[in-house]
């Protein structure tokens, strides 16, 4: 089962032109970061932060999918 936390989400208006939602979570003790579009919820990046750095993370289909319900929740 995936199981998060999310500790910050933020609405930007200003991400590209339209409007985002990043998304902070922890995740079997790492800390990451998605963004989606804030009118579809499609997915504009994912990160993850390893010691002092970020890199791209590779998500499941299914943690995407509960981090979407949960955004949509949330805003």
């Amino acid at each position: 089962m995936d199981t998060f936390e999310i500790t910050h989400m933020i609405i930007d208006e200003h991400f590209n032109g339209e409007e985002s939602v990043t998304t902070d979570f922890t995740h079997n003790n790492k800390d990451y970061s998605i963004t989606f579009k804030k009118s579809d919820l499609e997915v504009v990046n994912t990160w993850i932060f390893e010691e002092e750095t970020s890199l791209p993370a590779n998500l499941s289909e299914n943690m995407i999918e509960l981090l979407r319900e949960e955004v949509k929740k949330n805003i």
